[in-house]
């Protein structure tokens, strides 16, 4: 998997859309819900190595980074809710869409219902 195939698979989700909000960054691009600005997703090159930031349960991401080599504490975010996955050829790319969708929903708009 490479940056351009998360990217793609990024934009499969509803609302979803690609920023480069960087202005002297032109290779980091995060994916964000339309509707609510927020992140889901976070590609940037880290000493020639590509990271994918996602938000991930607290209680779920200790579990992450004890089973697989390649999820570390999140590059420069919260450590406690992201997750850092290294992208290389030893990754499972059925789990890493499984972060980016777990990360999606942990981000997305919640409709309010309003009192009647």
């Amino acid at each position: 998997m490479n940056k351009r195939e998360i990217i793609e698979f990024c934009l499969t989700l509803p609302n979803a859309f690609e920023d480069m909000p960087f202005e002297d960054d032109l290779e980091t691009t995060v994916m964000k819900h339309m509707n609510n600005k927020k992140w889901f997703a976070l590609l940037m090159n880290v000493n020639g190595k590509l990271y994918l930031n996602v938000k991930t349960n607290p209680e779920y991401s200790e579990l992450l980074r004890s089973t697989y080599n390649y999820i570390i504490p999140a590059y420069h975010m919260n450590k406690q809710h992201w997750n850092t996955i290294i992208i290389d050829e030893d990754i499972d790319v059925s789990l890493v869409k499984e972060l980016i969708e777990q990360s999606y929903n942990l981000t997305r708009p919640h409709v309010r219902l309003k009192n009647k």
